[in-house]
């Protein structure tokens, strides 16, 4: 029977973990590295939901209705995105600039997503190549120890040991992460899509310059 410790060989992992990490540095941007690396950190939370953002934007919308829209400007907003549009109203800004800024804020907020799934999705390209260097680094071993039976073994083990590695890291662990990084993107897209009406609402109500809809809105359908 096959045991786990047979399954282990520090020269194999090290050359596919090892090779797959250098190419992932070396064809990714630091900036782009860094927000794959912190997204594994959101893929324990649950789907993102706009409903709390938008009681929220209701309720601004009533302080600015009974003390004016200066009043929003001491308002506590954590989000983001929210903050921005709220902000842009209390400048004055129309329901179109609201839009417009709104619009390119989840816009950005979609590539960063896909930049993070990317890096993922490298990896798990990358991973199956660095097994097949593996392999042909342990047969190249093999073939120069032929005169040592000891020493064929070990070369052996790290031949099919490296294509083993490669497999399981790109299907079981780089290739899932990606996914799971595209699916909260694309439901955190469209949430955040809901937000756009009322804000447009209160930019309208207090700005009253009339709302042109922007002629090329942002597409979700970058996000594979």
């Amino acid at each position: 029977m096959t045991t786990l410790a047979q399954l282990l060989d520090p020269a194999a992992l090290a050359i596919v973990a090892g090779g797959t990490t250098l190419a992932v540095v070396l064809r990714t941007p630091l900036r782009d590295l860094g927000r794959a690396l912190a997204a594994v950190t959101t893929l324990g939370r649950g789907r993102f939901d706009a409903d709390p953002l938008l009681l929220q934007i209701t309720a601004l919308a009533r302080i600015a209705k009974r003390h004016g829209v200066m009043a929003l400007d001491r308002s506590v907003i954590t989000d983001a995105d929210v903050a921005a549009g709220i902000a842009a109203i209390v400048d004055g800004a129309s329901a179109t600039d609201v839009a417009t800024l709104v619009q390119h804020r989840r816009s950005a907020r979609i590539e960063r997503h896909v930049a993070a799934a990317d890096v993922w999705a490298g990896a798990a390209e990358v991973a199956p190549a660095m097994g097949m260097v593996g392999t042909l680094i342990g047969l190249a071993q093999m073939f120069a120890t032929m005169s040592d039976p000891g020493a064929i073994g070990g070369a052996m083990a790290v031949a099919l040991l490296a294509t083993l590695y490669g497999a399981l890291f790109a299907n079981l662990l780089f290739m899932p992460i990606a996914n799971r990084l595209r699916a909260q993107g694309r439901n955190e897209a469209f949430e955040r899509a809901r937000i756009e009406a009322p804000l447009v609402a209160l930019a309208e109500r207090e700005t009253p310059r009339g709302y042109v809809a922007p002629s090329s809105p942002p597409t979700l359908a970058t996000v594979a």
